[in-house]
C-alpha cells in the first residue's frame, strides 16, 4: 500500500535539497570576491578557486555513477534519499571548519555535499513508480524538474546574499545552510520505507550500464545525440564558473548577488527557449539542431565583445538594491533561448528512441555524459587561466569549440529503429 505522505514528503526534501546544493557553492565562491577586493588573492587565483570548488560536485556524479545506481536498485530508496542529505548536512559542517583550519576544509566539505547529491539524484526519480500510480509519473516527474528548477535559481541567489550579508561572519552561512539540509534529511527521515531488493548485484548492475553505454555510443546517432546534450551542460558550467570573474572585471558588478543574477538571466532564456522547441520540433526531429548550435556560438562569442565594444555597458537601469545592464541582460537571455532550442529535441530523440525497458539505463548513462561535460567546462577554464586567457577570453575559447563540435554534430536525418537501444 502506498503512503500518503511519502510524495509530499519527498518534493519538500528535494527541494531543501537542491535550494541547499547551490547555496552552500554560492557562499563557497562568494567568498572569493572579497578576497580578491581586498587584495588577498588576484584575480587569477579567483579564477582558479572558483574552477576548482566549482567542479567538485561533478566528480562524484563521474566516479561513483555505476555505484550510486546500484545502490539505489539494491536499498531502499527513502534510505538513499536519508542518507544523501545526511551526507550533505555533514559535508556542510565540514565546509564550517574552515573558519578555524583553512579553505582546504571548504573543498572537502563540498565534495562531500557532491557525494551525498551523487547518491540522493537516482533515488529521487527511481522512487515516483514506487509512491505514486503509473497515471500520475509524467506529472510528477515535471513537478519534481519545475521544483528543482526553481531551487536551482532561489538557492544560487540566496546564497550570494548569505554571502555578501555575511562577509565577515561566514559560519553564520553554514549555520543557515546546515538547517536547510537538516530539513530536508528530516523530510526523508519521515518518510514511510520503501522496498529493498537483495536479488540485485553489484557485478550485474554495473555490467549492465557498461553494457548499455557501449550501445548508445556505438549507435551512429545516439552517440552524438549524448554528446550534444553534454555539450549544453559545458556551456552551462563553462558560463556559471565565469561569470564572476566576468561580472567583477568586465561589468563591474560590485557583489555576489548582482553575480548571481547574471545566471538567473540566461536561466529565464533557457526556458523560454526550451518552451518554443517543445511547439517547433515534432520527436526526433533533429534537423536544425546544427543551426541551433551554431548560433549558441554566436551568442557566446557576442558575451566575449562585451569586454570590446561599449555599447553593451548602456543603459544601466537601477531598481532598488539591482543593478541591470539592460543589453547584457537581453544578450544573456538571447543566449539562454537558444541553447534551450538546442537541448529540448536532443533531450526528446533521447528518450524516443531508447528501449522502453532500458530508460532508465538510457537517462543514467546521459547524467553521466552531462555531469563529465561538467567536469570537462572545469578543465576548460583552468586551463585558459592558466594560459592567460582574460575572463572575455573564455567566452571566445568557448565559442569556438561550440562551432567546431557542431560542425562534428552532424546527425542522421532518420532516427533508429525505436526500441533497438
Amino acid at each position: 500500500m502506498k503512503s500518503n505522505r511519502n510524495y509530499p514528503l519527498l518534493l519538500s526534501g528535494q527541494f531543501l535539497g537542491a535550494f541547499g546544493d547551490n547555496a552552500i557553492l554560492a557562499v563557497i565562491v562568494g567568498q572569493l570576491t572579497y578576497l580578491q577586493k581586498a587584495g588577498a588573492i588576484t584575480g587569477a587565483e579567483l579564477r582558479t578557486s572558483n574552477t576548482l570548488y566549482t567542479s567538485l560536485l561533478f566528480l562524484p556524479y563521474v566516479l561513483l555513477a555505476p555505484l550510486a545506481g546500484y545502490l539505489n536498485d539494491r536499498y531502499s530508496k527513502t534510505a538513499w534519499l536519508t542518507g544523501g542529505n545526511a551526507l550533505k548536512l555533514l559535508g556542510t559542517g565540514v565546509c564550517g571548519l574552515s573558519v578555524w583550519f583553512g579553505p582546504v576544509w571548504q573543498g572537502l566539505g563540498y565534495l562531500l555535499v557532491g557525494v551525498g547529491a551523487c547518491f540522493y539524484g537516482p533515488a529521487k526519480y527511481g522512487i515516483l513508480p514506487e509512491i505514486l500510480p503509473r497515471e500520475r509519473l509524467v506529472k510528477a516527474n515535471g513537478t519534481v524538474e519545475l521544483l528543482t528548477l526553481v531551487a536551482i535559481l532561489g538557492g544560487a541567489i540566496a546564497g550570494s546574499v548569505l554571502a555578501d550579508v555575511f562577509k565577515d561572519r561566514v559560519l553564520v552561512s553554514y549555520g543557515v545552510l546546515g538547517a536547510i539540509f537538516g530539513a530536508a534529511l528530516l523530510c526523508n527521515f519521515l518518510m514511510a520505507p520503501t522496498p529493498a531488493n537483495p536479488e540485485v548485484r553489484l557485478n550485474r548492475s554495473v555490467g549492465e550500464f557498461t553494457g548499455h553505454l557501449r550501445d548508445l555510443l556505438r549507435s551512429p546517432r545516439l552517440g552524438r545525440v549524448l554528446v550534444g546534450t553534454a555539450l549544453f551542460w559545458v556551456c552551462g558550467a563553462a558560463m556559471k564558473i565565469n561569470f564572476q570573474p566576468w561580472g567583477l572585471d568586465v561589468l563591474n558588478l560590485p557583489d555576489n548577488t548582482q553575480i548571481a543574477l547574471l545566471g538567473l538571466w540566461l536561466s529565464v532564456g533557457v526556458m523560454a527557449g526550451s518552451v518554443l522547441a517543445g511547439q517547433l520540433h515534432p520527436v526526433g526531429d533533429l534537423r536544425r539542431t546544427q543551426r541551433h548550435g551554431f548560433a549558441l556560438a554566436g551568442m557566446l562569442a557576442l558575451l566575449w565583445s562585451v569586454d570590446t565594444l561599449g555599447f553593451w555597458r548602456a543603459p544601466v537601469v537601477q531598481l532598488g538594491p539591482l543593478h541591470l545592464v539592460v543589453p547584457v541582460v537581453a544578450l544573456l537571455i538571447a543566449t539562454g533561448f537558444v541553447a534551450g532550442l538546442f537541448l529540448i529535441p536532443l533531450n526528446a530523440a533521447l528518450q524516443a528512441e531508447s528501449h522502453p525497458d532500458k530508460l532508465g539505463k538510457t537517462i543514467a548513462v546521459q547524467n553521466l555524459f552531462d555531469n563529465l561535460g561538467m567536469l570537462l567546462a572545469g578543465v576548460f577554464v583552468f586551463a585558459g587561466v592558466k594560459a592567460g586567457l582574460s575572463a572575455s577570453g573564455v567566452f571566445l575559447g568557448l565559442a569556438v569549440a561550440v562551432a567546431a563540435l557542431v560542425s562534428w554534430l552532424r546527425l542522421p536525418a532518420q532516427p533508429a529503429v525505436p526500441g533497438n537501444l
